[in-house]
């Protein structure tokens, strides 16, 4: 199949579940083009990037913000396309239909990536948000094969929360919809998606870049506690700084070890100088797969203390967790989204409710307690991803679903 994905960012280092289907399906032989508004940072990038040659792969559908260069290649774009593809450009410039999106040729630089390479079997796009540019690309004439999206999380929370009906035009047309949580299947059934077009799909990983190992450590030991995530309101990280702050000033033995970056970092690290933990404490930004795959292996504990924020953005489900779980780390989280459906309270890590601090530091201090339960909860962990979250496993389940789409008319 010739299947095109639409993602905002690529390569971005903090969506290694885009990354894991792409690669999955390009092993299964398919022919995989990505389209993206923004190029990502080429300083650090994952080995499959460059193993499978993406960025070959990967056209940009970028606005220039200068006017006079837009206006010019605008131009230039509209000269060339219009013999052979009249109708798209004319389409892409109905500003009576298409207001700003039509006069800022918005539509007509979106377009031309795809018509150059049209036809595909499949559009997917990665989030609801990215759905919507699937149909407009459907309504100028620029594709025309099936849509599917994947939704994640952000996009039927804080979205929805701001704009209830903004998806209605994609649930009438759109062909699937692939939640990765059952909590955000059920939003999207609420905000008035067919419950027929709709199936929940995990985003999966590669166990076998995962090497499990038992974690030994003995009670007077030093425990290493592992964060992976964007610095965001939703994932947390300020409560769990605070938690651990608190058993440090017990006495307890805590490296906390914080990887990623993003507009709270310089607030984390004001809370962090703030309790005078700068030695047990570290924020070290963004790291590649291969080196978070290094930092779990050292860790004992994965702490992911997600929530939902002031604009009501959530998690689908994070793919760190699945990552630790493999490696053999027990995690604690928290009962948000789809998390419980990853993390079995008591048995692959604790869950605690969201923002109480108190409830992540004696789960904390109960594993540290415990060494010989954070091993079982390792070992029940990397049971369980093998079984729910391969990506080999989701992967042939994903062309399954696109291979019975293909037998149907499309939607709308």
């Amino acid at each position: 199949m010739k299947i095109a994905f639409i993602v905002d960012e690529f390569p971005c280092l903090s969506q290694t579940f885009v990354l894991n289907q792409i690669v999955g399906l390009i092993k299964m032989g398919h022919d995989i083009h990505i389209f993206a508004e923004k190029k990502g940072s080429d300083i650090k990038t994952h080995d499959d990037y460059k193993k499978y040659d993406l960025l070959n792969r990967t056209y940009y559908y970028c606005i220039p913000k200068n006017i006079m260069f837009r206006l010019l290649k605008g131009l230039f774009f509209i000269i060339k396309y219009t013999p052979r593809n009249h109708k798209v450009v004319f389409r892409s410039l109905n500003i009576f239909r298409y207001k700003r999106k039509a006069w800022s040729f918005h539509l007509l630089f979106l377009s031309i990536p795809f018509i150059e390479r049209r036809p595909f079997d499949i559009i997917h796009c990665q989030f609801g948000t990215l759905g919507l540019k699937a149909v407009l690309l459907r309504q100028i004439g620029a594709i025309n094969c099936k849509i599917v999206t994947s939704i994640r999380g952000f996009d039927v929370t804080m979205i929805l929360k701001e704009k209830p009906g903004v998806y209605h035009e994609l649930f009438r047309v759109g062909d699937f919809f692939l939640p990765v949580c059952q909590s955000l299947k059920e939003r999207l059934i609420h905000a008035g998606c067919d419950k027929m077009k709709i199936a929940i799909h995990y985003s999966g990983i590669d166990c076998s870049k995962f090497e499990y190992s038992p974690r030994r450590r003995i009670n007077d030991e030093y425990i290493m506690l592992l964060t992976v995530a964007r610095l965001v309101e939703k994932k947390g990280v300020a409560y769990a700084i605070e938690a651990v702050a608190s058993l440090i000033s017990k006495g307890k033995k805590i490296v906390y070890t914080i990887v990623g970056d993003g507009m709270l970092r310089e607030n984390l690290q004001q809370i962090i100088a703030r309790m005078g933990i700068e030695q047990q404490v570290k924020l070290i930004g963004w790291k590649t797969q291969e080196e978070v795959k290094i930092l779990l292996q050292k860790s004992h504990v994965l702490v992911a203390p997600s929530l939902t924020s002031a604009s009501g953005d959530q998690e689908g489900i994070p793919n760190v967790i699945k990552e630790a779980m493999a490696s053999g780390l027990p995690v604690i989280s928290t009962f948000h989204s789809g998390i419980p459906e990853l993390v079995t309270d008591g048995v692959t890590g604790i869950l605690v409710p969201e923002k109480e601090i108190h409830s992540l530091a004696d789960a904390l201090a109960y594993l540290i307690g415990h060494p010989e339960i954070c091993n079982e909860m390792g070992k029940s962990g990397r049971k369980y991803i093998e079984e729910n979250f391969d990506i080999n496993k989701l992967n042939n389940t994903l062309v399954q679903i696109y291979q019975q789409l293909l037998g149907k008319k499309s939607g709308g």
